[in-house]
């Protein structure tokens, strides 16, 4: 009962502060800190707490031991080992610290700092071995979270054991007072894998000189890029007080793409790339920072005092966890030649008004000629964001139906003070209302179902505010391409990974089909030692390795869905090269074989086939043959039988019951035209079966969209074709109820969407919620089924594996708090929120020893439409 309470004041605290953005998300350890230990009168101590923020996540706080600056750029470090043996995550940071006292801070990983003592003079250096910047802060920029599944890899054999905190006094006029410094970050930290890496790319120029009094000097740096694909979420620019304006593209091809611009004298904090980009194998990333010399009478160099310059652009990026790369450089200018193409922007200074330049700048710098009325309207602008807090506040209380004092209190005075009051009263009224009785087994069920109650109800209640005044530096979602429905997120939906589920421990082939049987029993179809590649057909689509002969291995199996224990299985020596399965109301199965150009239906337990479509082993497009059919779907009313076919062929043939030819529709897409016509196709892939409305949707793989026909006569009604969807859409399926689950590939080269899942409305199209894995990670997911209940199963061709997705909603039979917070997309990190990030450190260009265990030990140039 009270780990109960504690779960839900936990996931009250969190959700109230990082969902928002408005409030620090680790108050709640403030005030555990406070009551733990002896604090000096101004500062935390040396001893750095941590703090457990349930099974798998908890904070770190790093900061200096009270320091006192005693001359003007001094730079001090200090250590805090990570608490744990093994591998986490850091996915959120708070900073606390003040341009008034501090001019930035970097926070370092490493195996070994360069001092033992509590503090020191970073001089001597911040660590003995290879260092990466995980965080960096500077011009009172406020706190940042990382994008949801996205983590900086710590601890474990690849991560660093210490963090190490760089701080950059730049002006000492605040220790005039005996002022103690305490200035450092908070750390949230998971254990949760997370599937994608964070990582930092800096880009510094190290040999620039602006001349005193010259107007517009520029400072260029690019690099080419020889690594595996990252993908840019975030930015940051960085100069001193003679930057106009610093702006970083990628280019490819001649071609240049604005990754962003900013004025550096505008709160030097990590802003989301506004369209995110992603960078392959031999682009070039450049940048340009813009200076004038004017006022000054001496040369100005790149250097670490305020009077020196620096031209830095920061890229915050992820990767797949196994190419990942924390930190690399560029301090060079591999071309110059080329910026004669840089777009006439990257000169064009971004103008900043003199007020947000003093706010930014501290205010002791220039007070006397601070604009009252610039003052007035801050205050009033601080004003109507605490009243937008007290607005969350109201609602949270009338849901609770308690203590309006309480709100009074933090709306117009929101200290620690009160928001510490507030959370006793939800605690008490938690408690009081929900949890005060003895929980039978009689009643346990009631008491979850009113929990989850309580919770919708408050995230219905919350989606109708006002988003806090710093919500537009969100990730954007992308616009939806013309002709298509815009993609949104509704109601409280969410599914994510059984991580409980052993499922990817099973030895499987390539798994290209899965089914769900009417007990519900999972069914895989894989291809045992087979493997589709280059070698499997000739330019004629005819099978060039008939000599393996038919797969020896069982290729169908059925398992149970929550143990994965076989069942049964079934499908030796009959497949060549397995692609779809789908069941019908009979439980036949019914599967594809892209080698054979077949179609069968098979009896669970027959090992001859009851029906076989198309000529083993001829490919063809008429009425009688198949070339390499992908899907098969029978309609449970009339029993009427509908083959995709295929990837040599684009168009679906109907059968009836006993497999005798009826119509067929679809054309390949005419690629010269554009945009593909409703009923053209490129690779119809995958099928699913709406009964309810009488529709069959199809996954138009290389298109990158769904097409919905009409049963009965093959006519074209709608396509679902969202960007996120990026160019390639794998498989679709639909569960009673109206929903529609798909999974799309991954992206091209010069493309940025992510390979992943997506649930929508049947009868809108909208997306309500996406999806990826924690463990491993999709590599190219190949089909998708859905059960009634939600539970959704993933098959990956490329991993050999297959996920299982659930609701939170029911998850185990019961509420999932700790997931429901977590991933509920009012809360979920997908959307960035401002960092900051600081550095006049030049780290050398790590050396990347990560190899591939794919085909290609590189990445490859634009694919073909791969065969899977």
């Amino acid at each position: 009962m009270a780990g109960l309470v504690n779960n839900l004041l936990i996931l009250f605290l969190v959700f109230q502060n990082i969902c928002l953005g408005f409030r620090s998300p680790f108050s709640a350890f403030k005030r555990y800190k406070d009551t733990t230990r002896s604090l000096s009168s101004e500062c935390l101590g040396s001893d750095q707490p941590v703090i457990s923020l349930g099974l798998s996540d908890f904070a770190l706080d790093i900061r200096m031991p009270g320091v006192t600056s005693k001359q003007s750029d001094t730079y001090l470090c200090m250590s805090v080992p990570l608490p744990v043996d093994d591998e986490a995550y850091v996915v959120d940071f708070k900073p606390h610290a003040s341009m008034d006292t501090v001019h930035h801070m970097l926070l370092f990983g490493c195996n070994e700092p360069s001092s033992t003592e509590n503090y020191w003079d970073c001089d001597e250096g911040t660590c003995k071995d290879k260092s990466n910047i995980l965080y960096a802060w500077a011009r009172n920029a406020p706190p940042t979270r990382l994008p949801k599944g996205v983590g900086f890899r710590v601890g474990g054999e690849a991560g660093g054991r210490f963090f190490v905190l760089q701080v950059h006094y730049g002006d000492i006029s605040a220790f005039r007072d005996k002022h103690k410094d305490c200035s450092g970050v908070t750390l949230h930290l998971t254990h949760q894998k997370q599937p994608l890496i964070a990582g930092m790319y800096l880009m510094m120029s190290v040999n620039t000189v602006i001349p005193p009094g010259e107007k517009v000097i520029d400072a260029d740096i690019a690099c080419h890029y020889k690594r595996f694909p990252m993908h840019l979420f975030a930015y940051r620019v960085h100069t001193h007080r003679l930057g106009k304006v610093v702006s970083g593209y990628r280019v490819r091809n001649g071609q240049w793409t604005l990754i962003g611009r900013q004025s550096p004298q505008l709160p030097q904090a990590f802003y989301p790339v506004e369209h995110p980009v992603d960078v392959s194998y031999d682009d070039i990333l450049a940048a340009r920072c813009v200076f004038s010399g004017e006022g000054r009478t001496t040369e100005t160099h790149i250097g670490g005092t305020a009077n020196d310059e620096m031209c830095n652009f920061y890229i915050m990026y992820y990767m797949e966890a196994k190419h990942a790369v924390s930190y690399m450089t560029c301090t060079q200018n591999a071309n110059p030649e080329m910026f004669r193409n840089i777009p006439q922007e990257a000169n064009v200074p971004i103008p900043v008004k003199s007020d947000m330049l003093k706010m930014t700048h501290g205010h002791h710098e220039e007070t006397k000629d601070t604009d009252e009325s610039s003052l007035a309207q801050q205050a009033k602008k601080e004003e109507e964001e605490i009243l937008d807090q007290g607005d969350f506040y109201s609602l949270l209380s009338k849901l609770l139906g308690e203590r309006e004092d309480v709100v009074h209190v933090h709306k117009h005075n929101p200290t620690e003070k009160a928001e510490s009051d507030l959370v006793a009263e939800i605690a008490n009224v938690v408690q009081k209302k929900d949890l005060a009785r003895e929980i039978t087994n009689h009643d346990e069920r009631d008491n979850t179902i009113l929990v989850r109650d309580r919770i919708h109800k408050f995230h219905r209640l919350e989606s109708t505010l006002r988003p806090p005044e710093n919500t537009h530096f969100s990730l954007q979602q992308p616009k939806h391409d013309e002709g298509s429905w815009e993609k949104e997120h509704t109601g409280d939906f969410h599914i994510e990974e059984a991580v409980e589920w052993p499922g990817l421990d099973l030895k499987l082939g390539q798994v290209s089909g899965l089914a769900l049987d009417a007990e519900n029993n999972l069914v895989i179809f894989h291809r045992g030692d087979h493997v589709w590649d280059e070698n499997s057909f000739d330019s004629k689509f005819v099978y060039q390795q008939r000599e393996l002969g038919p797969i020896e291995q069982n290729t169908i199996l059925v398992l149970n869905p929550s143990n994965t224990k076989l069942l049964h299985s079934m499908g030796k020596s009959l497949f060549y090269l397995p692609h779809g399965l789908s069941i019908d109301k009979n439980g036949n199965y019914w599967v594809t074989d892209v080698a054979l150009h077949q179609v069968f239906k098979l009896r669970r337990d027959d090992q001859e086939p009851l029906l076989i479509l198309g000529v083993a082993l001829q490919p063809g497009s008429d009425e009688n043959h198949f070339c390499q059919p992908t899907d098969v779907a029978v309609d449970p009313i009339t029993g009427s039988i509908y083959v995709s076919d295929g990837y040599c062929n684009s168009r679906i043939i109907q059968f009836s019951p006993n497999g005798l030819y009826v119509m067929q529709w679809g054309e390949g897409t005419e690629t010269s035209l554009g945009r593909a016509r409703p009923g053209q196709f490129h690779i119809p892939h995958s099928l699913a079966l709406i009964p309810d409305f009488s529709q069959l949707c199809v996954a138009d793989r290389e298109n990158g969209r769904i097409q919905c026909f009409r049963l009965e006569t093959g006519e074209f009604i709608r396509e679902i074709k969202h960007k996120s969807f990026g160019r390639e859409l794998f498989a679709v399926s639909y569960a009673p109820g109206g929903l529609l689950f798909a999974v799309n590939g991954m992206p091209y080269p010069g493309e940025a969407e992510p390979v992943q899942g997506f649930v929508m409305n049947f009868s809108t199209g909208e997306i309500m919620d996406t999806f990826i894995p924690l463990r491993k990670s999709f590599e190219m997911p190949h089909d998708v089924v859905a059960s009634e209940d939600k539970t959704v199963f993933v098959g990956d061709v490329h991993a050999r594996v297959v996920w299982k997705f659930a609701s939170t909603e029911r998850k185990d039979g019961g509420l999932n708090l700790g997931n429901f917070f977590a991933s509920h997309k009012g809360y979920s990190r997908k959307g960035f929120d401002r960092l900051s990030t600081e550095g006049s450190d030049q780290e050398k260009d790590e050396d990347d020893g990560t190899d591939s265990e794919e085909e290609c030990s590189a990445p490859p140039p634009p694919p073909a439409p791969s065969s899977s």
